[in-house]
């Protein structure tokens, strides 16, 4: 696979299927002409009222145009924003970021709320907050976001005020390539699933977390010298760990693995 750098400048959608025809998944010109196809039509919904212009959007968007959730939620594709601008079908996050991208046309903000295992949307017109459902266009309330936070996370997890604070691009594209790493591993493509975190890593080289997920896929890949190298600096800096001792016994297994092969 060749060598791919994250810009710290983003440009959506196009830094989102250049980092997903890198991973060898959907193809960038079938991506473009199919979003240049949406853009052009939404701005025929441009009205002058913004709650009718939002409505007209999300009516649009989900009834005329047939966006949906993917039934294999958890795949690849609907990871893979190339993917869902071109079949209409997504996850909540690809969902989010076409349908944005779609309002900004229409000069409508609709901002990304990244909440533990789902994104929503959230639209400020006049003093009207709005939560929205990605995957069906509907309103969320409060109580309900903070349902989809303990179905995520437990019964017990409480909102938190940050839930509500709007993504940042970078932000967003993090959680798209988390999103694909999760797919390629489900699936068992580890080498799309290792490029995944070594992107993550040129942005997020503190997040240790994601030097032991590289050690786990890679050794499926049977790459044990570089997956004893993540588990080492994962020891090496997160000594009080609650998964420490964990990690300890995979590294001297790891090591023993190394003798044999060598």
């Amino acid at each position: 696979m060749t060598i791919f750098t994250l810009k710290e400048t983003i440009q959506l959608p196009e830094s989102a299927f250049e980092i997903t025809e890198h991973l060898g998944f959907s193809k960038v010109e079938s991506a473009k002409w199919a979003w240049l196809e949406i853009a052009g039509a939404v701005l025929s919904h441009y009205v002058v009222d913004r709650h009718a212009r939002l409505d007209g959007l999300l009516h649009w968007f989900y009834q005329d145009l047939g966006f949906c959730a993917r039934e294999s939620y958890f795949s690849v594709e609907a990871a893979d924003l190339g993917a869902c601008v071109t079949t209409r079908q997504g996850n909540s996050t690809t969902l989010a970021t076409v349908l944005m991208l779609l309002a900004k046309q229409l000069d409508l903000d609709l901002e990304p709320l990244l909440l533990p295992g789902t994104t929503v949307l959230c639209s400020r017109i006049d003093d009207e907050v709005r939560y929205i459902d990605p995957l069906t266009g509907d309103r969320l309330n409060r109580h309900q976001l903070h349902a989809l936070v303990r179905g995520e996370l437990g019964n017990g997890a409480p909102f938190k005020p940050g839930y509500l604070k709007p993504a940042s691009l970078k932000r967003l594209i993090s959680r798209m390539i988390h999103e694909l790493k999760a797919g390629s591993i489900v699936t068992h493509q580890f080498e799309p699933a290792m490029e995944c975190c070594n992107l993550l890593l040129q942005w997020h080289e503190d997040d240790l977390n994601l030097n032991r997920e590289r050690a786990f896929i890679a050794q499926q890949l049977g790459c044990i010298s570089v997956a004893a190298a993540d588990l080492k600096h994962f020891v090496d800096n997160s000594p009080h760990d609650p998964v420490i001792e964990l990690v300890k016994m995979q590294l001297k297994e790891l090591k023993e693995e190394q003798e044999i092969y060598h």
